[in-house]
């Protein structure tokens, strides 16, 4: 009762709309109100955390504290619609459309190309939009900064870059056209790139823009009202005054305080807690103030990140360098600290509060020991951030009623350092595996320690403070004392919760000893009154191209840099994806019920009756067979009484809303019996003997005579870790049953519509002619949707919607392949490879999937680029309790090629031959065979080799290389060129088959259907243009709208990078079918046009539709005799790349990538090279930066951007140069192109052996030399480790088999 008498109303603007909600519900996000309440679907759903961006909009509000209006990007999955009271929401419909007018933001991603899959796109384009409004001329550095929350995975970030660095003052054309000194042409700043003109782009006009409503402004500047809200599980109370807080703490002692809902948004939808009172204090002015005190800068508790660090960068400017080293610290760490959306809500207080053991901000804050203003009703106290402050996880020494008001950060005296330190897997946007503060005062005018607070995060359950006092000389002697009683102090169990703690332990030495030699160059220049200047690190993408072959001819569409044909409207938010059709009358949700154990026998399924559930749906309840799987019928599509993997789908809610669905299946209990063994990795594989079979093998020559005649034999390892797809959008799936004849519609994000049609009619148990399955788009595939697009067709006669979030995506499907290779080479003095053996076990999960295909291509690739005169490989397809691994760009082959990478560079250090001599000697030529005997034809890998190394300047840079290594000894730089050889064809022959439906109207538009599906690859805009060369029409008068199993049947799912080649034939058959009807009209009346002879056509009754098929001619290999063509032909490429490596913290730059790769006669430039760069820099994730973390129980860790790190922006290489090799034709496959899809991934190897060569040379200052183990990703971890010293030597590793690990290496 109490509830019912303060419901008020949320009142907001939402793009120049007035919105009232009535009683709006507390638990309700931004997100889900605009696409499901007002239909606005450009804003997309990514992660539900904050973590991808993908959901950004712009808020605009009157801010009373800082007197003006201001406008700032938001996480719409984190923004409760009840915070929004009084603002104005701007989303991406909100600022331009294709049908109205484009905003110049828009219309330049689009037409730079830097919109793929396109579902990032809405996202990225307002992250754009909010920083124009409050920076019209934004430097190239605002704009990365703008970009830090947003992630995509389709284009590698050049192009959207490159698009948007035409709104920087120092980054775009100057428009001198190269005629004079100063422009930008002429100094080489940008080459000029034919992919598109920037002439064309509207300017940017900020006086254009939407302005913040007046009805707003005034009802902002009035006395506020507490504002209350009461829903299903969650009182919401915003209070205008202090005193009212107060007071609600007292009455609600254990409510949270909540105000960008970045934290407890997030505990309530991840770790399932439920807080039923929330106060949020965002508009009290005491927790908003900034004011200047006697020793510091006090900040409110409720003032946002983003603001407190244009305080204190202000606070740097004004005062004098000694007094603000504190100020400097914090900023350090705010420009590492999430994204820009989250810092725009996230406040200080609640950074404290959270109490985080692994907080960016506490361990500088207790280390420079802030003073804390907390109060209570009746009650102000004082609080110094000190050890003491947090007694236990996740606790602070706060009383329950008790409210943090503010934090003063203090100023910093002459002879006080202070330095901060954050090291996490990615720079940006990244959660910290260790952070600290440390502090250090020394006696005035000298180098006699006075004092000294270390503090750190990430190294116990709460943030600590190193209690080791000195006060000797600042010397090589305190350091030695210091780093002995950290390694002591700061020990954690082996196995502690996160993992790596070996080393965490080396970095909290290796921290500190940054310090100390911080703090003794600081000193000494101090001490001798010298100033030095910050250097930073520019972000420069040059790109050279050859898009367009110089001679072409421009009517001829094919070879044309046509922008993706969806692009403006995938940037203006008005492309349709599945989750983004409007709901259907009565629709249902559903959501899944997973296995938490990795291997038992289901006893109890128990379900409570929870508000808006309709069915719970398990095994039993299937109409057809509950047998599924994309080869062979080994999994279900419910678990019938067993489980054999963590997230083991057992059964399905089906509800009203997705919130009851997801809280039903979250409430289900189970009772398992455990089953043993639980396999999870290779190893235990290996052990328990639990293969798939066949075994596969592959040998060619008389191996043991090879390694009789080699000088030398070499034994090695390598592991190589998993991948997740990470598509933006999630699986999602809409079913529509008709009604009839057990009819049903299925609107699925899928690449292969004709299996999941075949799948669904399967379990439905009616014939496939009665299931229809449509795919418009999806928000990126990468093989992921492929075989693992959830097969869920219910049997309920009601529309059901289910789009998996983040989280239940990455726990279900599976993703890439873990390989462990273990190989024997033998080779002579020179470096002549002479015999090879190598072994492949690959994790393939609990069913079989696309296992085999992926383990046959990987031995396929086994040799990558190299001729082996004599060669064995044999693989093994491990049998564990993990969810089923499926295909991924490259599809096995990756993991093959780098096994190969790997005994080359072991033999190389062996031989101790110039890596690139040792490579470039082995390498095939024109002519040679494979080791599955496949003659190597049109072979251009040389010429690739010889151009690389010309774009890239490698002699030269390889001297720099040498000569920086020389002069530093805690950063070292690698150099690197790895070739690489993909052979293209499905190996499954029967899949090597397209078919196309071509179909003209009588007014002469054309409507194209073909087998493939769009993910963001441009294959429409490639098959139009293919079909408008044949026709000879332009572009324009073709058209697709979708891919489905009605019009084309029977189709290959889209991979295999062969979707070009085999639907472009289909389609130029049709195409030729099509043009010999209209030869007797053209002939009768030459100077007519295409209209004229449709229509006379049409009137002589001619059939105006063809259907088009087309099939790979000579393939088919088998393993029992070695022989056959498996591919049709091979793509090539090489990759140049140069990094630098921190050998303390094991971070590492990119700084140098050129890439020329063979694409034959490009069907389009500007999506192959978005092809090139967007595998590239998935290829630099799988090998240096995505880990997937698995406990020993086989439990995954990693369900989301926040544990699970894909390159972000600031991940490209700095210096970028991508050409496609001229006049190399390719007669087997349409106009004379080549398959792009794939092939680049493996050339991030090259950043891979660039660390490797990187971590040698830092191996060679403390005496090592040789070979050397490096599993992949070489993430920080790794390099660090392998980076052995002094520091390393103080934290040994425990023993393996002395404890339990909390993840293993699966």
């Amino acid at each position: 009762l109490v509830y019912c008498q303060y419901s008020q109303n949320v009142f907001s603007i939402i793009n120049s709309v007035q919105i009232t909600e009535k009683n709006a519900e507390p638990e309700k996000t931004l997100l889900t109100y605009l696409r499901r309440n007002l239909g606005l679907t450009g804003t997309k759903l990514g992660c539900a955390e904050g973590g991808c961006g993908a959901c950004t909009v712009m808020v605009s509000k009157y801010h009373p504290h800082q007197n003006q209006i201001i406008h700032y990007a938001v996480n719409a999955c984190l923004a409760p619609l009840c915070s929004l009271h009084h603002c104005a929401v701007t989303t991406v419909e909100g600022i331009g459309s294709v049908a109205s007018k484009l905003h110049p933001v828009q219309e330049r991603i689009a037409k730079a190309h830097g919109s793929q899959c396109g579902f990032c796109t809405p996202g990225i384009v307002m992250s754009m939009y909010a920083l124009l409004r409050n920076n019209p001329q934004p430097s190239m550095h605002d704009i990365q900064e703008a970009f830090q929350g947003n992630l995509c995975r389709c284009t590698g970030y050049r192009p959207i870059l490159e698009g948007y660095r035409t709104f920087a003052k120092d980054g775009g054309c100057c428009g001198g056209k190269g005629q004079s000194n100063g422009c930008c042409l002429t100094n080489g700043h940008t080459q000029e790139h034919k992919l598109y003109d920037q002439s064309e782009f509207m300017p940017l006009d900020p006086t254009q823009e939407i302005i913040f409503p007046p009805e707003l402004m005034s009802l902002s500047k009035q006395p506020q009202r507490e504002l209350r809200f009461a829903g299903e599980r969650v009182l919401w109370i915003q209070p205008c005054s202090l005193e009212e807080l107060l007071e609600l703490k007292a009455t609600y002692p254990n409510a949270k305080l909540v105000v960008g809902n970045t934290e407890v948004g997030i505990e309530m939808k991840f770790k399932n807690l439920l807080y039923p009172v929330i106060l949020a204090p965002a508009y009290i002015p005491e927790l908003n103030i900034i004011q200047n005190t006697q020793d510091g800068i006090q900040v409110g508790a409720s003032v946002t990140l983003t603001v407190l660090g244009d305080v204190l960068r202000a606070a740097v400017k004004k005062l004098p360098a000694h007094q603000t080293e504190v100020f400097k610290a914090v900023l350090e760490q705010l420009r590492w600290f999430a994204g820009q959306q989250i810092r725009n809500v996230a406040a200080v207080g609640g950074n404290i509060m959270t109490a985080s053991p692994i907080s960016d901000l506490n361990p500088v804050f207790m280390a420079a020991s802030c003073k804390l203003t907390v109060m209570s009703k009746g009650e102000k106290r004082v609080l110094e951030m000190d050890g003491k402050f947090f007694p236990g996880y996740r606790k602070t020494i706060l009383k329950p009623e008790e409210i943090l008001m503010s934090i003063e950060i203090p100023y910093t005296r002459k002879g006080q350092y202070f330095s901060a330190f954050k090291q996490s897997p990615r720079k940006e946007d990244d959660i910290a595996i260790v952070t600290c503060g440390m502090n250090v005062f020394f006696k005035e005018q000298s180098n006699i320690v006075q004092s000294i607070r270390i503090s750190y995060g990430g190294m116990a359950p709460v943030t600590v403070l190193a209690t080791a006092t000195c006060n000797s000389q600042w010397n090589e002697e305190l350091l030695e004392e210091a780093c002995t009683s950290l390694a002591e102090e700061m020990s954690l169990s082996p196995s502690a919760p996160g993992g790596m703690v070996t080393y965490r332990r080396t970095l909290t030495i290796s921290l500190f000893y940054k310090f100390f030699l911080n703090v003794q160059h600081k000193l000494s220049l101090d001490l001798r009154k010298e100033v030095v200047l910050p250097k930073t690190l520019t972000l420069t993408l040059f790109l050279c191209l050859q898009a367009v072959p110089p001679g072409h001819n421009s009517d001829d569409v094919v070879g044309q840099p046509i922008m993706h044909l969806s692009a403006l409207k995938q940037a203006t938010g008005e492309a349709i994806y599945c989750d983004d059709i409007p709901c259907y009358e009565n629709e249902l949700h559903l959501a899944l019920v997973t296995s938490t154990k990795a291997h038992a026998l289901i006893k109890l399924v128990e379900n409570n009756a929870l508000p808006g559930v309709v069915a719970f749906i398990s095994a039993k309840d299937i109409p057809g067979s509950n047998m599924t799987g994309p080869v062979v019928y080994d999994e279900t599509v419910f678990a019938d009484d067993k489980v054999t993997c963590v997230g083991h789908i057992v059964g399905a809610f089906v509800a009203d809303t997705q919130a009851h669905a997801q809280r039903a299946a979250k409430a289900v209990k189970i009772s398992y019996e455990e089953l043993q063994p639980v396999i999870v990795t290779i190893q235990d594989a290996i052990a328990n003997k639990s293969f798939y079979q066949p075994v596969r093998s592959i040998e060619r020559g008389d191996v043991a005579q090879g390694f009789k005649d080699s000088d030398h034999i070499l034994h090695g390892k390598m592991h190589i870790g998993g991948q997740e797809q990470f598509y933006l959008e999630t699986n999602c799936t809409l079913a529509v049953p008709r009604g009839e004849d057990g009819e049903m519609e299925l609107f699925v994000s899928t690449q292969s519509a004709s299996k999941t049609q075949a799948l669904v009619a399967k379990a439905l148990g009616v014939p496939a002619n009665r299931v229809v399955c449509r795919v418009k788009r999806m928000g990126g595939g990468f093989g992921g949707k492929e075989s693992r697009s959830t097969i869920l067709s219910t049997v309920v006669a009601r529309p059901v919607r289910c789009m998996l979030d983040r989280d239940e995506d990455m726990l279900v499907t599976g993703g890439r392949h873990p390989f462990f290779g273990h190989y024997k080479v033998g080779y002579m003095n020179n470096g002549r490879v002479m015999a090879l053996e190598v072994r492949l076990y690959s994790n393939a999960g609990n069913s079989l999937d696309l296992s085999l295909s992926i383990l046959e291509r990987a031995l396929f690739h086994m040799d990558n680029s190299y001729n082996i005169p004599n060669i064995r490989g044999t693989g093994y397809m491990c049998k564990t309790n993990l969810p089923s691994n499926s295909a991924f760009r490259g599809f096995g082959g990756p993991q093959g090629m780098m096994i190969a990478e790997s005994w080359m560079s072991d033999m190389a250090l062996s031989c101790g031959l110039p890596a690139e001599e040792v490579r470039r000697m082995n390498m095939y030529k024109e002519g040679d065979f494979t080791p599955f005997n496949q003659r190597l034809d049109q072979f251009t890998i040389d010429r690739c080799w010889e151009e690389c190394m010309q774009l890239s300047d490698f002699n030269k840079r390889k001297d720099a290389v040498e000569q920086y290594n020389r002069q530093h000894r805690w950063t070292k730089r690698g150099l690197s060129i790895i070739p690489t050889k993909f052979g293209i064809s499905f190996t499954a022959v029967f899949l090597n088959q397209a078919g196309a439906l071509v179909l003209v109207y009588s007014d002469g538009s054309v409507l194209l259907t073909h087998g493939g599906t769009e993910m963001g690859q441009g294959l429409h805009t490639k098959m139009v243009q293919v079909a408008s060369k044949t026709l000879g029409i332009p572009c324009s008068k073709i058209h697709i709208t979708e891919t489905s199993t009605n019009t084309v049947p029977n189709t290959s799912p889209t991979a295999a990078s062969a979707s070009s080649d085999l639907n472009g034939m289909a389609i130029y058959n049709a195409c030729q079918t099509l043009l010999q009807r209209l030869q007797p009209y053209k002939d009768q009346n030459p100077k007519g046009c295409w209209e004229d002879w449709v229509k006379a056509a049409y009137f002589n009754r001619v059939n105006l539709s063809a259907n088009g098929f087309y099939k790979t001619p000579d393939l088919g290999y088998d393993f029992e005799t070695n022989s056959g063509r498996p591919f049709n032909y091979f793509s090539y490429g090489v990759a140049v790349s140069e990094v630098e490596i921190d050998c303390l913290t094991g971070s590492h730059k990119n700084l140098h990538t050129s890439i020329v790769m063979d694409v034959g006669k490009s069907l389009n430039p500007a999506l192959d090279i978005g092809q090139v760069e967007g595998g590239f820099m998935q290829g630099l994730g799988l090998f240096t930066l995505e880990e997937l973390r698995y406990s020993p129980d086989g439990y995954l860790y990693t369900r989301g951007p926040g544990m699970y790190k894909i390159p972000a922006f600031g991940d490209i290489p700095i210096e970028l140069k991508v050409s496609l090799l001229r006049d190399a034709p390719n007669e087997k496959a349409i106009f004379s192109s080549k398959a792009v899809g794939e092939p680049p991934l493996f050339l991030a190897a090259s950043v891979f052996y660039a660390i490797k060569d990187a971590i040698t040379a830092a191996r060679a200052e403390s005496n090592l030399t040789g070979p050397f183990r490096l599993d992949s990703p070489a993430t920080p971890e790794r390099i660090r480790n392998a980076c052995e010293d002094k520091f390393t030597k103080l934290c040994p590793p425990a023993d393996p088999g002395t404890f339990i690990p909390w993840a293993v290496q699966v």
